[in-house]
């Protein structure tokens, strides 16, 4: 099982080795997605983490015990279908196809959370802000 988080440490957690546990502690794998986690400061991470169910519930236990917030399935990257003109202009940008012309007829833009590996690309690009970086 693969599961995405969002996880934010507070600054007293920032220098721990909490993905080292999990990794060698829990069995799990860890795939970081995007991370800021720098001494003395709010640090986060996005990532999937995989294993056995019961690995990955008893190493969220752990992280939750650091006073580290989870939330799970949340991602550091939104995408405001409303803000979006459909200008196409994220598409050629993104390396996973997350953002994709959904219909050809209208050009009208789809966005697949799940494909999305907070590259920021669309960030960057995007005229009208409609994709957004929560940090």
């Amino acid at each position: 099982m693969t599961k995405k988080f969002l996880l934010i440490f507070p600054r007293s957690e920032t220098e721990k080795p909490i993905i080292y546990h999990l990794v060698k502690d829990f069995d799990l794998v860890i795939n970081i997605f995007r991370a800021k986690v720098t001494p003395e400061e709010e640090g986060y991470l996005v990532l999937d983490i995989t294993g056995k169910d019961e690995d990955v519930q008893r190493g969220i236990t752990f992280v939750r015990g650091h006073g580290i917030t989870i939330n799970e399935g949340n991602r550091g990257v939104r995408w405001e279908s409303e803000r979006c003109t459909h200008c196409g202009s994220c598409v050629p940008h993104c390396p996973t196809k997350a953002l994709h012309i959904k219909d050809r007829s209208t050009m009208e833009i789809g966005f697949a959370e799940e494909e999305c590996v907070e590259c920021l690309s669309c960030v960057k690009i995007c005229p009208f802000k409609a994709c957004t970086a929560l940090f």
